[in-house]
């Protein structure tokens, strides 16, 4: 069992927590869309996923290819996101 989860950070948290709750939910569906892809390690490549305003910002431990940019854009635009492809990567 993993249990070295990412931080889920976002701006207007104490006013709105449904924001963190979204953060989460999309961090399973990353997690399960690489999962499925067979993309090793993926989970533990990545240490806080924010939400400012709208907008996904994924800070990675390393630098992540553009299929694991991918899996969190597809979360952001589903419904258990934002419904936008407004996702921006940190190395």
């Amino acid at each position: 069992m993993f249990l070295d989860h990412p931080t889920f950070t976002a701006t207007n948290s104490l006013t709105e927590p449904d924001r963190i709750e979204r953060l989460m939910r999309v961090y399973g569906y990353a997690v399960a869309l690489a999962d499925a892809a067979g993309v090793p390690g993926f989970v533990e490549k990545f240490v806080q996923l924010h939400d400012h305003k709208g907008t996904l910002i994924v800070f990675w431990y390393a630098a992540p290819t553009e299929q694991e940019k991918a899996f969190f854009v597809r979360a952001w635009e589903s419904r258990m996101g934002d419904g936008t492809a407004n996702v921006e990567h940190e190395a």
